[in-house]
């Protein structure tokens, strides 16, 4: 018979969830119309494909794909560190934050 000591601890199931991010509805509305525009244009990319367009045509709309990309990407980013970097300080926990940030980046860039 196993016999566990439970020690009670003032961590709540809330503790383990990622924080809630607040945004700015003009902002999100902006980054949605955004990724709705880059959606469009990989929908052309693939009909491009289909067509059997030349390679050189749908190299020049991946590119510029990925440079719509990379502007929300930016968008999100400069954000993030005016907003949820700045409340997490003032809430204390801008270590915990950093820490996602720089494993979100690590990802994210080549």
């Amino acid at each position: 018979m196993n016999d566990h000591n439970h020690h009670p601890t003032t961590e709540t199931p809330e503790d383990h969830l990622p924080h809630t991010h607040i945004h700015d509805e003009a902002s999100l509305r902006l980054i949605v119309n955004r990724l709705s525009r880059i959606e469009g244009h990989i929908r052309g990319v693939k009909t491009m494909v289909g067509e059997s367009r030349p390679c050189p045509e749908v190299l020049i709309q991946l590119a510029a794909i990925r440079g719509a990309i990379d502007r929300v990407a930016r968008i999100i980013l400069d954000e993030h560190l005016s907003e949820c970097i700045s409340r997490a300080a003032k809430q204390g926990n801008i270590d915990l934050e950093i820490e996602q940030l720089k494993a979100a980046l690590d990802r994210f860039l080549p």
